[in-house]
């Protein structure tokens, strides 16, 4: 679960090569994060590149090693092709899912790779349902389908609140994203996994 796969790698040293960038550059990271109005003036790139932009360094540190800690497992079981398609749709969904929700905020901005992320977070709880997972505040290990659904209930209680700066929205289009891409990509767990998908 813990190699470094080389594309794994290339997207950690993405990520931190332009967040460092944006930090340093006000100018670079206003062109390209996440804006609800330049987008609908037609500036789609910022659907994309906001994904390699943070915060800060803890936004920065906490999404590559989520990213680090799950991407092997996915890597493995459906190769490194499939890997940066799900990544990049997971990244995708969330931004639109973002987009959607905040569509007639013109002045609603985001950054992170938090909906690639957990896009492939989600793609790994599905291939290994059971796998032990630590959930904020809770001291002991639990299944990961568990922690799926309680981050899901979470996200969604946030999307509806507007809980701190956090972008829940775009963290549930992720898991969305993630979710769907793999049993595309790997239907078979229809045949071996169907209780855990309909759980989650």
């Amino acid at each position: 679960m813990y190699n470094l796969d080389p594309i794994t790698g290339i997207l950690i040293a993405a990520n931190v090569i332009l967040s460092l960038k944006g930090f340093d550059n006000r100018s670079f990271f206003e062109r390209y994060k996440f804006n609800v109005g330049q987008i609908r003036r037609g500036d789609q790139i910022r659907m994309f590149s906001s994904g390699f932009l943070h915060v800060d360094y803890t936004h920065l540190i906490f999404n590559m090693l989520t990213l680090y800690f799950f991407a092997h497992t996915v890597i493995f079981e459906l190769g490194t092709l499939n890997f940066i398609i799900l990544y990049i749709a997971s990244l995708i969904f969330g931004n639109l899912l973002s987009l959607y929700f905040h569509k007639d905020e013109f002045w609603y901005s985001a950054v992170g790779a938090s909906g690639a992320v957990t896009g492939i977070l989600y793609a790994a709880i599905l291939l290994y349902p059971e796998m032990k997972l630590f959930m904020f505040f809770v001291p002991i290990p639990i299944p990961g389908y568990v922690f799926g659904i309680g981050y899901l209930l979470y996200s969604i209680y946030g999307m509806k609140n507007r809980i701190g700066n956090i972008g829940h929205d775009a963290h549930f289009g992720g898991a969305v994203g993630g979710y769907v891409v793999t049993l595309v990509l790997m239907p078979s767990l229809f045949k071996t996994d169907l209780g855990h998908i309909a759980l989650l």
